[in-house]
């Protein structure tokens, strides 16, 4: 019985998921044409948010929130376990965000127009200089519109739920935009929906919000820093979580 209630739910949350999301894209593409600005734009990205966790049968816990101003714009770092920690994010931090995406995603139908619609940023991971140009100018813009940027600092999901290191991109962004920090730990998105694999174990997803980190009067010198000091909180609280880090295996 275990395995078909598994079955039937991940196929529930694929089909459900995917119309959710030509809905959203749909939806976002006509609020946008009228007022890319418009707040029903991340009403529209909750809601969807919102929808694959429901459906997957996944639940979700916050604590932090009250370290967030949301009069400002961050650059949000975040560990990254599996697909839901997106959803998961978008709410619970209480912000207009948007993430990075590869630009294969841009090649759907529909959904690209959606990604397009909102702000999202396209990353094309074969750039090398030229992806910086181009994340950095996207970055600017969704500044401009009071907008916050979310970044998984590992790069990819790790295979094997164990927290990587960090890459300096996301710190040196913050410091050359001079946006605070805002560390975000995630735990049990893993166990709800392991990379590489289609099932859906539900679960819940634990989030703890850090206060921001101030990046005001750094320089690109000081990125190394700055990314330790961050993956110092994040890993205590994945560990606290009772998540695993890498330099514990």
């Amino acid at each position: 019985m275990r395995w078909v209630r598994l079955v039937v739910r991940s196929l529930a949350t694929w089909a459900i998921g995917a119309l959710a999301t030509v809905a959203g894209a749909t939806g976002a593409v006509a609020i946008a044409a009228v007022d890319d600005t418009s707040p029903l734009i991340d009403g529209v990205i909750r809601w969807w948010a919102r929808t694959w966790l429901t459906v997957s049968g996944t639940e979700l816990t916050v604590r932090g929130q009250e370290h967030i101003d949301p009069d400002r714009s961050y650059v949000v770092v975040a560990n990254h376990l599996s697909t839901l920690d997106i959803m998961a994010c978008l709410l619970a931090v209480p912000l207009p965000i948007r993430f990075l995406a590869k630009k294969e995603l841009f090649r759907i139908p529909i959904l690209a127009q959606g990604m397009r619609a909102v702000g999202i940023v396209e990353v094309d991971r074969e750039g090398r200089s030229a992806v910086h140009t181009s994340v950095n100018r996207q970055a600017d813009e969704l500044i401009e519109k009071n907008r916050s940027l979310i970044i998984y600092a590992e790069g990819t999901r790790p295979r094997n739920g164990v927290m990587r290191p960090f890459k300096k991109g996301a710190f040196t962004m913050a410091i050359t935009t001079a946006l605070p920090v805002l560390p975000v730990s995630l735990h049990g998105s893993y166990e709800a929906a392991r990379p590489g694999r289609p099932w859906f174990n539900g679960g819940r997803i634990e989030v703890i919000i850090d206060p921001p980190v101030p990046t005001a009067n750094l320089t690109r010198s000081d990125a190394t820093v700055l990314r330790d000091q961050v993956y110092e909180i994040i890993s205590t609280r994945v560990r606290e979580m009772g998540g695993r880090v890498g330099s514990d295996t």
